[in-house]
């Protein structure tokens, strides 16, 4: 990157939506559900964490912590070199943001050099590159890629879409009126959206499945564990995804998703959909959301990780 780069310019071109923290009061519960329920595979396990990872080739795709309550550690996206990480701080203090870590070596499970700093909703963002390798897995079980997208409830959609757009390069795939938007780093159609609410929270985290014949044998590998969904099956108008959504023990919301739309870049335009149940379920099979979903899916304001105080774990290291 040049180093004459002008403030307003994103900070780093990012590749990909790497992984997603979860801090639970529900830990042990939460590690055998998505582990032997979910369909994650531990990837590096102690009494402060556990590391979980799905068929795709990141090092982990979720990372849960133990604590006094629901809340998200951290968003991690993949960034190609340490040199692209050490221009992003660069351009972090040239917009007067002073990251809380980095740029240097992370020291955590998966490693890799980064930076993290937070939005302005206290959530924490971390930038990777060069994360450790895992030996590949095959495709062929129902289980998730990985995770594809988090749902952010925000009190303010128009300044968080703001910065995500202004200071990470993200671009606006669409809207649903003014209640949602959806952002994309990469083909995919969305890796991260805003929810306008009450309060800053998670609203959920989705996983990828390779097709739709493992997103339906997924869910039957569920209901064998005698879970069913919460919301879905069915498919959403914006972003053309499968859904299925449920809960972990401690209340947080996961979906399982597959078929993304793919955008190409230079042809996309951004639309506003209207918010309609053929709509937001386009095969008609899912119904509308229950209450209990949507009380999850609006979860109880997050302070952020940096204002958590962990139940019985220490802190995390910084880089």
């Amino acid at each position: 990157m040049p180093h004459d780069a002008a403030p307003h310019e994103p900070i780093a071109r990012l590749r990909a939506l790497r992984s997603v923290e979860l801090h639970t009061p529900a830990f042990t519960e939460a590690a055998d559900f998505y582990t032997e329920v979910w369909g994650l595979e531990t990837v590096e396990s102690g009494r402060d964490g556990v590391w979980l990872r799905g068929t795709g080739e990141e090092h982990h795709a979720l990372a849960l912590r133990p604590a006094e309550r629901n809340g998200l550690g951290r968003i991690s996206f993949a960034v190609a070199t340490p040199a692209e990480i050490d221009e992003a701080a660069r351009r972090l203090l040239l917009r007067g943001i002073v990251p809380v870590a980095g740029p240097g070596p992370l020291e955590q499970a998966g490693g890799g050099y980064g930076l993290r700093f937070t939005d302005p909703e206290h959530r924490l963002i971390e930038l990777s590159a060069h994360t450790e390798a895992v030996a590949p897995r095959g495709r062929d079980a129902a289980v998730p890629v990985g995770v594809t997208h988090a749902v952010l409830n925000t009190a303010d959609i128009d300044a968080l879409v703001g910065f995500y757009c202004d200071v990470l390069g993200l671009r606006v795939s669409d809207w649903s009126e003014h209640q949602m938007a959806f952002l994309r780093c990469n083909a995919d159609h969305h890796c991260i959206a805003f929810n306008q609410a009450e309060w800053a929270s998670l609203n959920h985290v989705a996983y990828e499945m390779t097709s739709l014949d493992h997103f339906m044998r997924g869910l039957g590998r569920l209901r064998h564990h005698g879970i069913v969904p919460e919301w879905g099956p069915g498919r959403h108008g914006p972003g053309d995804n499968t859904f299925s959504y449920f809960t972990d023990p401690a209340g947080l919301v996961c979906e399982y998703t597959s078929e993304v739309a793919q955008i190409v870049e230079d042809a996309w335009i951004a639309r506003v959909w209207r918010r309609t149940p053929e709509l937001s379920d386009l095969w008609g099979t899912a119904g509308p959301p229950s209450a209990q979903i949507r009380a999850h899916m609006a979860g109880r304001p997050d302070p952020g990780p940096l204002a958590t105080n962990r139940a019985s774990a220490p802190q995390e290291a910084t880089a």
